[in-house]
C-alpha cells in the first residue's frame, strides 16, 4: 500500500484551497478520527480522549451517524467537533461529480459541520471550489500527518512512530474509528497522547467555523 505518513510541502502549495495544517504560535496537536461513528471503536476513542482532557475532530460517514446517532451525540456533547466524510463514504475518483456532492448533501442532514474531508483524500479542484460556495460552505480539511492505522501491513508500533517523528506543532493527525484500523489504533492512540501530554502539548479539535 503506497501512501505519504507525512504531507509534503510541495503538495500543500499545488493542492491549494484545503486545510493542510492549522497555524499556531502554541504546542497544539489537531487530531482527526474517520470513518465512524462505531459502536464500539468510537466509544474508545472517545473514553481515550476524556482521560487525557484532549478535544478532537471526527468525520463521519452520514450513514453511520443516522445508525449511531446517540454516538454522534456524545461526540458532540464532550466538546469535539465533526466533519462531513460523505453519506456512503465515496470515492470521487470513481464517482460523478453531480452524484458526489448530492452524497455530501445527503450527509448534512445529518452532521452539522462546516467541515469536510474527501474520502481516501481524493478530490478535484473543481469539487473543492464547488464546496465553498453558500450552497455548502464547507471547508476542505486535509491532514499533515497519516498514522497509517488502515494499513493492515504494519504493526501497531509502525503506526505509532508514524505519528510520533512526524508530529508538531499545528499538525493534523488522522487515525480511523473503523473495525479495520482497530488494533493499530488501540495499540497507538494511548501512547501517542501520553508521549506529546508529557511534552506539554495540548489536543485541540479543528475549528468548525
Amino acid at each position: 500500500m503506497l501512501y505519504l505518513v507525512k504531507t509534503p510541502e510541495w503538495v500543500r502549495k499545488v493542492f491549494k484551497h484545503r486545510v493542510w495544517d492549522i497555524a499556531t504560535t502554541q504546542k497544539d496537536i489537531y487530531l482527526s478520527f474517520d470513518d465512524g461513528p462505531h459502536p464500539e471503536h468510537t466509544l474508545f476513542v472517545l473514553d481515550e480522549l476524556r482521560k487525557h482532557g484532549a478535544k478532537a475532530t471526527f468525520f463521519c460517514i452520514g450513514k453511520n451517524v443516522q445508525s449511531y446517532g446517540e454516538i454522534y451525540t456524545r461526540i458532540i456533547e464532550e466538546g469535539h467537533t465533526v466533519g462531513n466524510h460523505t453519506f456512503d463514504h465515496l470515492n470521487a475518483n470513481r464517482t460523478p461529480d453531480t452524484i458526489y456532492l448530492q452524497n455530501i448533501k445527503d450527509a448534512k442532514q445529518y452532521i452539522d459541520s462546516r467541515l469536510f474531508r474527501p474520502p481516501y483524500g481524493r478530490v478535484s479542484g473543481f469539487l473543492v471550489k464547488q464546496l465553498l460556495t453558500p450552497a455548502y460552505q464547507l471547508r476542505t480539511i486535509m491532514w499533515t500527518v497519516l498514522s497509517g492505522d488502515f494499513d493492515v501491513t504494519i504493526s501497531g508500533e509502525q503506526c505509532l512512530q508514524n505519528v510520533l517523528l512526524n508530529t508538531q506543532a499545528g499538525s493534523i493527525v488522522v487515525f480511523h474509528d473503523s473495525e479495520k484500523a482497530s488494533s493499530r489504533l488501540r495499540y497507538a492512540l494511548p501512547r501517542v497522547l501520553d508521549f506529546f501530554a508529557e511534552k506539554g502539548f495540548v489536543f485541540k479539535a479543528i475549528g468548525s467555523d
